[in-house]
């Protein structure tokens, strides 16, 4: 449990951390770049999660996805 446990929460601080510099991006472009990693890691997370059977962190995880995607649209209109 431990190495998936550390990989997932690896990629969550990666998303989170591209989240947080989509507010400091300097163009659109590179905010939607951004925008795209946070995605992607959460992506990768959700996957290991649902591969380990974490039931509760996979859910967790598609939350703070549809949290993002919400955020992403409302906030950063292209």
């Amino acid at each position: 449990m431990g190495t998936a446990t550390s990989r997932i929460e690896a990629l969550e601080a990666a998303a989170e951390a591209a989240y947080a510099a989509m507010y400091d991006a300097p163009t659109a472009s590179s905010a939607t770049a951004r925008y795209s990693d946070a995605k992607e890691n959460l992506h990768d997370a959700i996957g290991l999660a649902r591969q380990s059977g974490f039931v509760e962190i996979e859910t967790r995880l598609r939350a703070r996805l549809e949290e993002i995607k919400i955020v992403f649209r409302t906030q950063f209109p292209g």
